[in-house]
């Protein structure tokens, strides 16, 4: 019987007596974990207790408190988060002026400031640590398990849990044939959203003869909500530029190159510092472990275009062109960039490729399903109590992942309704709409394609019974048709026509005609497009005319909003029975709509009415209705 699939982590503590770990990602940084780490430096200066601020393999860090900060933790909701080694301590939502609290109870007591413990909604009950919280038990964190541990920014924490020793046994003992075969074997398929067999494409290009060979990890993350690859690029860089080193190998390649959006400078700043570190210790450079191969890593900045996301597409953009894809044949790894052989992966890919070759393909397979194994990250967002970056293995179920892992759907005011989902939007603009009949739906690549979805890069969006299904479809074409590059009449004009009619149906000009002709326009984009963009583009308006026709019906035909969200379908009037007459409403609405005797009903003004809803907040007796 083969061992549990497990993450390794030899030694978090690093010879340190103890160790303090502040999430640095960018939801923590952006809700003051700086300010924290800086208190945290200040009161342990002051109190004259022995820190360390990085923790070195080489070196006895016995006698210091280790104060180190990782990337995403994934618990994002919660953040700024504090871990304490090693009891195990999670602390959350930590400030500033926590921290003294938390280095006199924890660090000098040994005890717990419990205020600062997760609490589980619904019962109340206090978590210690990760190992209590059913947000990190249900998890199974391969990819996203180093990220909330090690400094990203220290070559040596990588080392120390085993890093580059894939690329090293790539480099030395492993033929480019015997890379492909064993990736081929793991059933690795790529996480940027298509789930193409990762070993075929490696072992396309390592076929190809040719004098310049490149790889190129695809960190051009669009998708509204998804934050995956970014996280793994803040919280652990080097497994990137491994996972590049062993793609290189395997087919030959000597230049590897990083392609990020712009608007992730943390990630491009720590890519950037890792890269220098590589090669300053020769892990990157002329002579990669003295195995005599030369290779070099790049890092490129994109300007945020998302059809850059497509590798010819992206290819171009590196190639100094405008970003537009190209049609296939032949594929980026027959001819790709510069017309040389290319393989594009995106950054989860490159991470799991780094643990099948260090563990081999049968540790990967033992997680997931047959046709699609091992683990995926998901960004989990919307209407959940639980936001954050999470990984399971494929096959999980919707309903784990959003009552269990999420804790439960919320409502508008943050409290949890049971019965309050309504719908899941998987694979951002490129995927589909899932339903409370798919909570038992398995995720995997195979399953959601046959529903008419994707796995996409793993955005999952949780909306309850408030949202309008319509005017979410109408954001996800805003988007697609904002971001098309206009290389397709199809996409270009289909995209703009198809938002057009979202438009007359959420502002009333919808008639009988608009949602059949919807529908034919929808499948015609889908066939004629060129790129994943425009064939993928109508895939939230076809999934939710699907799947919630009766809210378009409502919409076109009866010119009402059920979910009460789209303005121009708002009919506000004032319930008799409930007005006092108190004449506050007449008073603060902005164009006179209101009128009415005193300490009588009053009414609305249809034609006057701008629906600003101001009355409605005003009313003190709810007498408002309609919005």
């Amino acid at each position: 019987m083969s061992m549990p699939y497990t993450a390794t982590h030899p030694d978090p503590l690093m010879g340190a007596q103890r160790r303090v770990i502040l999430c640095a990602g960018t939801g923590c940084v952006a809700n003051g974990a700086l300010d924290v780490y800086a208190a945290f430096q200040e009161q342990m200066q002051a109190r004259r207790l022995p820190f360390t601020l990085e923790l070195k393999a080489e070196e006895d860090n016995h006698e210091a408190t280790a104060f180190t900060r990782s990337g995403c933790q994934g618990f994002c909701q919660m953040g700024p988060l504090v871990t304490i080694l090693p009891e195990n301590i999670l602390y959350t939502q930590v400030g500033a002026e926590d921290v003294e609290e938390i280095i006199d109870t924890s660090l000098i007591c040994g005890g717990v400031v419990d205020r600062l413990l997760y609490t589980e909604p619904g019962n109340g009950h206090a978590c210690t640590g990760p190992d209590d919280i059913p947000f990190y038990t249900r998890q199974q964190r391969f990819v996203l398990g180093e990220c909330g541990i090690i400094d990203p920014e220290s070559l040596d924490e990588y080392l120390r849990i085993g890093g580059y020793e894939g690329a090293r046994k790539a480099m030395l003992k492993m033929a480019p044939e015997e890379i492909c075969n064993e990736i081929t074997e793991s059933g690795l398929r790529g996480r940027g959203g298509s789930g193409y067999p990762t070993g075929i494409k490696w072992e396309t290009a390592s076929k190809q003869v040719s004098d310049k060979k490149y790889v190129i990890c695809n960190a051009d993350e669009g998708d509204p909500g998804a934050f995956m690859n970014r996280s793994v690029m803040e919280g652990n860089p080097h497994c990137v530029i491994e996972g590049l080193m062993i793609a290189a190998r395997a087919i030959g390649a000597d230049r590897t190159l990083v392609y990020v959006r712009a608007e992730y400078p943390l990630a491009v700043e720590r890519m950037r510092r890792a890269v220098k570190d590589a090669q300053e210790r020769g892990i990157l450079g002329e002579n990669v472990f003295g195995s005599g191969c030369k290779l070099t890593c790049e890092i490129m900045e994109g300007a945020g275009a998302f059809v850059c996301g497509e590798e010819t597409a992206m290819i171009a953009s590196i190639e100094g062109q405008r970003g537009m894809p190209r049609p296939k044949p032949p594929y980026p790894a027959q001819s790709g960039l510069w017309g040389k052989p290319t393989i594009i992966n995106n950054v989860e890919t490159l991470a799991h490729a780094v643990r099948i070759v260090r563990e081999g393909a049968g540790r990967f397979r033992e997680l997931g399903t047959p046709t699609s194994p091992g683990t995926k990250t998901f960004a989990l967002t919307g209407h959940v109590a639980n936001t954050g970056l999470i990984e399971v293995p494929f096959g999980t179920t919707l309903r784990e992942i959003v009552y269990n892992i999420g804790g439960g759907v919320t409502r508008s005011d943050g409290s949890i309704d049971p019965a309050g989902f309504k719908a899941v939007q998987i694979g951002g603009p490129s995927g589909g709409c899932l339903t409370p009949d798919h909570l038992e739906l398995s995720l995997d690549f195979d399953s959601l394609k046959s529903v008419g979805a994707m796995v996409g890069s793993g955005g999952l969006v949780v909306m309850n019974q408030d949202t309008c299904m319509v005017s979410v479809a109408r954001f996800f074409m805003e988007f697609t048709q904002r971001e098309s590059c206009g290389k397709c009449v199809l996409c270009r004009e289909g995209t703009q026509q198809m938002l057009a009619m979202m438009d007359d149906i959420i502002e009333g000009r919808a008639d009988e005609t608009t949602i059949p002709l919807l529908k034919e326009l929808g499948h015609a984009v889908q066939k004629g497009s060129l790129c994943g963009l425009g064939k993928t583009a109508p895939n939230p308006v076809l999934s939710t005319l699907h799947y919630f026709p009766e809210e378009y019906e409502a919409h076109v035909h009866d010119k009402v909003c059920p979910a009460g969200q789209c303005k121009a379908l708002i009919k506000p009037s004032i319930d008799p029975a409930k007005c006092k007459g108190c004449g506050l409403c007449a008073q603060k609405c902005p164009v006179e709509a209101i009128s009415g005797e005193k300490k009588e009903p009053h009414v609305i003004d249809e034609a006057k009415c701008i629906k600003c809803g101001v009355c409605a907040e005003t009313c003190k007796f709810d007498a408002v209705i309609g919005f």
